[in-house]
């Protein structure tokens, strides 16, 4: 998985959260950037977080109040993006079955 929080935060996140795999620093979200997956947050929402207690720039490390459109991404071995998919409301994921598929047809 590959996140803007900064290496100490996703490492917590990874103990608390028991995960078997790495999470992996975007510093800047320049990968998500490169993709088209980074959004600015609109002042309202970055008011919303704030009254929530959500300090971005702390949980980042830069003051950008962005973050990636959750996606899926698919790399073949060669580099090529053989399957994306991407929604900006996180709550609507892939099926796995779905990755299972594209990750089959990548091989």
């Amino acid at each position: 998985m590959l996140s803007p929080q900064l290496p100490a935060n996703s490492l917590e996140l990874r103990r608390q959260q028991n995960l078997g795999f790495d999470l992996l620093f975007d510093e800047g979200n320049k990968t998500a950037e490169s993709y088209g997956l980074a959004m600015q947050l609109p002042p309202d929402l970055v008011t919303i977080y704030k009254g929530f207690g959500i300090d971005l720039p702390a949980v980042n490390g830069d003051e950008s109040w962005r973050l990636p459109v959750p996606a899926r991404v698919v790399i073949a071995k060669g580099g090529a993006v053989v399957g994306i998919e991407a929604d900006p409301d996180y709550t609507r994921r892939p099926e796995p079955e779905e990755t299972l598929a594209v990750l089959r047809g990548a091989a």
